[in-house]
């Protein structure tokens, strides 16, 4: 789909679809893809959901409550972008699925200078906070934002010494909503110098699940994303693998064997990594990637697709058998085709309805498992 600007009524409508429970990235780009426009598919909603086995009415998002969330976000002036428009961050538009709409907070505009993500743990030393902090001051000084998730540790310290100088912060709750508590000083300068980022409604607080769909959209905005510290099963180590399958560079600083907060980064460079000593290490790598092009904006996730002939009485005779292949653990649409001997298109279809029923859960990155 090519990218234009939205109607009022259109941008209403989009936000409505968004905001609909049941209503992922995955769902909601299928949704766009099938029926056109966000009008059309918040009709088809309830047919679909009915269709996956929901019992009750699928009742979509109101329009007064996106009228009212368009509303509060005019007051505090942030604003809400959707996937689909011209202003959308490129890096966000190319992913697949991006995030149907974020909404923003602060001043700076992202769409004209280069940005890295920090990311680290959050019980971080007291090495790796000073790393953390020079490295984003250092890129700051030449003219890159620092991109991170407000967290405790690195990401507290990359921020802290880069909002003079640009920094994003990719929330996992909404605008509004200060995680963790005692970075409310530090979430206020960034409103005011840099910028805010959430796809989740105002005031919503996270919970465990948000915040990887957080670290999809920090990798997303960044060319290129640094790990200072990170244990076997950091969050951080999410966002790194985020960052090498949308294209963009993954770089780690080295620490001690000694140390468990090193085991996860000194196994992204076992893993093929750069490494990472200092700001000119990380400029170098971001120059050369500028000179090749990579990071540059793409087809976003929105392209055309007509529904087949056929495929509803084919989702009807397919649906229950991929019902019965998922279980509370995550299993990839990939494996769901094999398994179920059905075409992607189909499976992808189900799915859909499935979500919408209450009876599945997409992440993102296609994952797929039953619902909570």
């Amino acid at each position: 789909m090519k990218r234009a600007e939205l109607s009022p009524a259109g941008r209403t409508a989009w936000l409505r679809l968004a905001r609909t429970r049941g209503v992922g990235p995955v769902t909601f780009n299928e949704l766009i893809k099938r029926f056109g426009t966000a009008e059309d598919a918040l009709d088809a909603l309830p047919a679909l959901a009915k269709k996956g086995g929901r019992s009750t009415a699928l009742v979509p998002a109101s329009r007064d409550e996106a009228e009212a969330e368009q509303d509060w976000l005019d007051r505090i002036g942030a604003r809400l972008l959707c996937a689909c428009e011209p202003d959308f961050p490129d890096g966000l538009a190319a992913l697949d699925p991006p995030p149907p709409v974020i909404t923003t907070l602060g001043p700076l505009d992202v769409t004209d200078r280069t940005a890295c993500a920090i990311v680290g743990a959050r019980s971080a030393s007291g090495v790796g906070l000073r790393f953390a902090g020079d490295l984003a001051r250092g890129l700051g000084e030449h003219g890159i934002f620092v991109v991170s998730g407000l967290a405790r540790g690195i990401d507290g310290a990359a921020h802290a010494a880069s909002v003079s100088t640009g920094t994003v912060a990719v929330l996992a709750g909404g605008l509004t909503s200060i995680y963790p508590p005692e970075h409310r000083e530090l979430h206020a300068a960034i409103a005011r110098e840099g910028l805010l980022v959430s796809e989740s409604p105002p005031g919503y607080s996270p919970q465990a699940r948000d915040f990887p769909r957080r670290n999809r959209l920090i990798s997303g905005l960044s060319m290129g994303v640094v790990v200072v510290e990170a244990a076997e099963r950091s969050g951080s180590l999410i966002t790194a693998r985020y960052a090498a399958e949308q294209g963009r560079e993954v770089m780690a600083v080295p620490g001690s064997p000694l140390d468990p907060r090193a085991k996860g980064t000194n196994r992204l460079l076992r893993d093929g990594a750069a490494l990472i000593e200092s700001a000119d290490d990380v400029l170098t790598i971001l120059s050369g990637l500028r000179r090749e092009g990579v990071g540059d904006s793409g087809q976003d996730g929105y392209e055309d697709r007509m529904p087949s002939s056929g495929e509803d009485d084919a989702t009807d005779a397919v649906r229950e058998r991929v019902a019965a292949l998922l279980s509370p653990s995550p299993i990839s649409r990939d494996e769901l085709v094999r398994l179920s001997g059905a075409p992607a298109s189909i499976v992808t279809a189900v799915l859909v309805e499935l979500e919408l029923a209450g009876r599945c859960e997409i992440d993102p990155g296609g994952l797929v498992r039953l619902a909570c």
